[in-house]
């Protein structure tokens, strides 16, 4: 079976974002469930995911083998075409997992397609991180690899 062929991620240094925008051969629902729920996020999206609930506020904690535990906070909730999380990185300690003036936003838009369901996501707040330009050049391959196995993941036999 042949995956569904994407453009890689694109950096807007001036906005200081990391976009990209791909499509799935997925029904929209099932693309929902892969980005929201723990079971499904855990499949393509680092190795473990925690998730207290799918509802603004709620917190969980991303995880990526030799990159370490990543907490997350839902800050937008539109089933099932917008869910946003903001997630800690350099800058969080145990007192505040999730530093608000220093951490960015990946926000995921879905949006039916005939065949499927165009995805895209927009990570924002790289200028308040440590080192901007590092970190967006990072997620950007981030998004492009994990986004790569999103779509293996929906299209594939799982």
């Amino acid at each position: 079976m042949t995956m569904t062929e994407n453009q890689p991620s694109v950096i807007d240094s001036g906005e200081f974002t990391v976009t990209r925008t791909i499509s799935i051969a997925a029904p929209i629902d099932k693309v929902w469930a892969a980005i929201t729920e723990a079971d499904h996020i855990a499949r393509w999206f680092g190795q473990k995911t925690v998730l207290d609930e799918v509802a603004v506020g709620a917190t969980g904690v991303f995880s990526f083998d030799g990159y370490g535990d990543f907490p997350v906070l839902i800050e937008e909730l539109d089933p099932p075409h917008v869910i946003a999380y903001r997630w800690g990185n350099d800058n969080a300690n145990a007192v505040d997992p999730i530093d608000r003036d220093h951490s960015t936003v990946f926000r995921f838009t879905l949006e039916p397609l005939a065949g499927g369901t165009q995805l895209t996501v927009v990570e924002t707040g790289f200028d308040t991180l440590r080192d901007p330009a590092a970190s967006m050049e990072s997620n950007r391959g981030g998004w492009d690899s994990e986004l790569d196995e999103l779509v293996a993941y929906l299209e594939g036999d799982s």
